[in-house]
């Protein structure tokens, strides 16, 4: 199909309408902040002090599932996979807005088939018409959960999305070759989301209150034993140490490094 160019936006139109009330699933992750600091301890990275967060873009899945609701109405379900740790990513989304708070009870270390298989039994038993979640998770940075999970369910897939609106159909859009694309989103689908222009809503007195005294329904992890087993960690190499350049004399190396080693001129 050849898209017709509007603007930077590349139209495509495929599915049905968005129907009304809507069952939306959101997946949060609970990860290390980005600016803390990671000691490996016993081969193991030890979390143990570190301020654990929802995942960046995690938090735009959520924004972009609230603005789903508020059109076609329906319920929003946060999900989350961990140990009773994890249950502060959902509270942190129940303060935000959403309806419900399901985490599946797992302690140990999976793999993304294994993950993958329990979120879509959750989502199945939900009933859920459309999950929405962070292009990447910020600990890992692999990406593979959204269409990972809509692979599974047998659901259509749009990743790296950077807007949705969810008017008669649910249209979004991400990044394609030469600009952007304008895609109308078939129901069921899992939708992954980036950045873009969304201002992430924040929680308020009453959503702080109603979030603490909000009952987790926790799920037992039913799927396939992992095929990856982590035998260590570590850090990566330390990075040289920075050099310093001063007084006109080195501006002439320094415009060579930038040139050759930094590739910024």
């Amino acid at each position: 199909m050849n898209p017709t160019q509007v603007g930077e936006v590349y139209p495509y139109w495929i599915g049905e309408e968005c129907p009304a009330m809507t069952n939306i699933v959101v997946l949060v992750k609970q990860v290390p902040d980005t600016n803390a600091r990671i000691v490996i301890s016993d081969d193991r990275v030890d979390l143990s002090s570190v301020k654990m967060v929802m995942s960046p873009y995690d938090e735009f899945a959520v924004e972009t599932a609230l603005q789903h609701r508020e059109v076609s109405g329906g319920e929003v379900t946060a999900i989350t996979v961990g140990g009773a740790k994890a249950d502060k990513v959902l509270k942190d989304a129940k303060a935000i807005g959403v309806d419900h708070i399901v985490r599946i009870d797992c302690e140990s270390f999976v793999d993304s088939n294994a993950l993958q298989s329990m979120i879509s039994n959750a989502v199945t038993e939900i009933g859920a018409d459309v999950v929405y979640c962070g292009k990447s998770a910020a600990d890992t940075g692999a990406g593979s959960t959204g269409p990972g999970l809509a692979e599974r369910l047998g659901w259509a897939s749009v990743s790296n999305v950077t807007s949705a609106s969810f008017a008669d159909k649910i249209s979004v859009v991400a990044p394609a070759q030469g600009g952007n694309a304008r895609i109308s989103v078939t129901l069921p689908a899992v939708i992954s989301c980036d950045k873009g222009n969304l201002k992430v809503r924040k929680p308020n007195v009453k959503g702080i209150m109603q979030a603490k005294k909000a009952q987790v329904d926790v799920k037992s992890a039913s799927a396939p034993p992992s095929s990856i087993n982590v035998i260590s960690h570590s850090l990566p190499p330390s990075k040289p140490a920075g050099k310093t350049y001063e007084g006109g004399a080195a501006a002439a190396e320094v415009a060579q490094l930038l040139r050759d080693e930094a590739n910024v001129i």
